[in-house]
């Protein structure tokens, strides 16, 4: 299992492009499998902050990644 400290938007987008690639998905097909636009992906890996949640935790199940809140 691995971990990312994320910290700002961008870190985000970084981490959810390298998974998609890893994967094998382009961004229209994990479009589909989350069920939001190609331009919503677009702009999450781009860093975006703007993007809304339910939106994020839809992509992040779609390539197998959990979101955590941890206390510092």
């Amino acid at each position: 299992m691995s971990r990312w400290q994320i910290q700002t938007s961008e870190d985000l987008g970084v981490r959810v492009r390298k998974r998609r690639k890893e994967l094998g998905l382009t961004q229209i097909d994990l479009a589909g499998v989350a069920r939001v636009t190609p331009r919503f992906i677009s702009e999450l890996e781009n860093g975006k902050a703007t993007a809304q949640l339910a939106g994020i935790q839809r992509v992040l199940a779609a390539l197998g990644l959990d979101l955590y809140l941890e206390a510092r």
